[in-house]
């Protein structure tokens, strides 16, 4: 990414520009005065933060002795940790300043900010990972669900740079308990180091095995499940105009499909208007494929990924094999392609899918392919 390339400090000096970033990036501007709680912030606000998050990252032996490209990726995750603080921030009901869900929240936007940025696909989730995922390691220890979480990540991004970037938190701030988060994080990597995930992706021992992991808790990561697959199920996922149905007819031209556009037209129901039905009628239209073990691609947007769960589950129950298609193009041609639809979907429903866009991981489904189409 040249702008993040350009702007993450470098030998011999390593110093960080912060004008220049500021310069550069509207969101960076927008943490300026963002209150934080004093007590676990008093450094100042989010921005004072960001900044100092950020020459602390420049300052570790780790972080400089990686590879440049590995470097600035990091420095953008950084960067980017608390970039939904603006929109997150009020005060509890005992007066308290809280920024609840910015982790969450800060995986939506930067996936937004880096796609339209031009972003290659797995950079951008691999930032996005490690935003969404950069608090874990501050209590990881107490999670009971740290497993599936630490093996998450390493499908997606790396923990060991999820360590950098939560130790880069902690060292740009001032807090009374700075020495025992950074211990926690410190225990956080050694843990990955002893599951098998700190520096790549967990392995399981097969696609079949890694799908019922994540939809079983306490399942044994180890466990060979046995592949009882008796058909499969190809769920698209992509904004309006990313090219669904010229995929299937490149793709999957002999499949049955169950598509919510033409459930719209068929019940009368607008983009913009109330999707139960339509969810409803594509549901058991999937039901009467499954039940006849009958191949077939569920052709909707599935932006969330409590969506694509709906679809995931419902398949898995009926013993399919989940396969989610990811497509996607710039931000220019999915505008240009949905515009020149016959029955374009609002520019607003666009916009509220973008911003409710969670990119499919490997632990929806048994295959998860990321393609961009122009």
């Amino acid at each position: 990414m040249r702008m993040f390339d350009e702007l993450c400090p470098e030998p011999p000096g390593w110093a960080l520009d912060w004008d220049r970033v500021r310069d550069a990036f509207g969101w960076v501007r927008d943490l300026a005065g963002v209150p934080q709680d004093a007590v676990f912030h008093g450094e100042g606000d989010v921005e004072t933060h960001t900044r100092m998050a950020c020459e602390a990252l420049a300052a570790m032996p780790e972080w400089r002795s990686r590879p440049r490209g590995e470097r600035t990726r990091l420095f953008a995750a950084v960067l980017m940790h608390d970039v939904a603080k603006p929109h997150c921030t009020a005060l509890d009901d005992g007066g308290r300043i809280t920024a609840r869900g910015h982790s969450r929240r800060g995986d939506l936007m930067a996936r937004r900010i880096l796609w339209e940025l031009g972003a290659p696909v797995e950079w951008r989730e691999h930032v996005a990972a490690l935003i969404r995922h950069h608090q874990v390691p501050f209590w990881a220890l107490e999670r009971p669900d740290l497993q599936r979480i630490a093996f998450r990540v390493s499908l997606l991004a790396r923990n060991s740079d999820l360590v950098l970037l939560a130790s880069a938190d902690i060292l740009g701030r001032v807090c009374p308990d700075s020495a025992e988060l950074l211990d926690n994080v410190a225990l956080y990597g050694e843990y990955c180091a002893e599951e098998g995930c700190l520096d790549g992706p967990r392995a399981f021992p097969s696609d079949h095995a890694r799908f019922w992991y994540f939809r079983k808790p306490g399942r044994d990561p180890g466990y060979a499940a046995y592949d009882d697959t008796r058909l499969t199920a190809t769920v698209l996922s992509g904004l309006p105009g990313v090219g669904k149905d010229h995929w299937i007819a490149a793709h999957r031209p002999d499949v049955p499909v169950v598509s919510l556009d033409r459930l719209r037209a068929e019940l009368g129901v607008s983009p913009a208007g109330d999707q139960r039905a339509v969810a409803a009628a594509a549901h058991e239209q999937a039901r009467g494929h499954l039940r006849a073990g009958r191949s077939f691609v569920w052709n909707a947007t599935n932006v969330s990924r409590s969506q694509r769960e709906a679809c995931a589950g419902l398949i898995a129950g009926y013993r399919g094999r989940v396969e989610v298609v990811a497509l996607e193009a710039p931000p220019e041609v999915v505008r240009d392609r949905n515009r020149g639809r016959p029955s374009p979907v609002p520019d607003a429903v666009v916009d509220r899918l973008v911003r409710r866009w969670e990119t499919p991981d490997p632990t929806e489904a048994h295959r998860v392919r990321w393609l961009t189409t122009v």
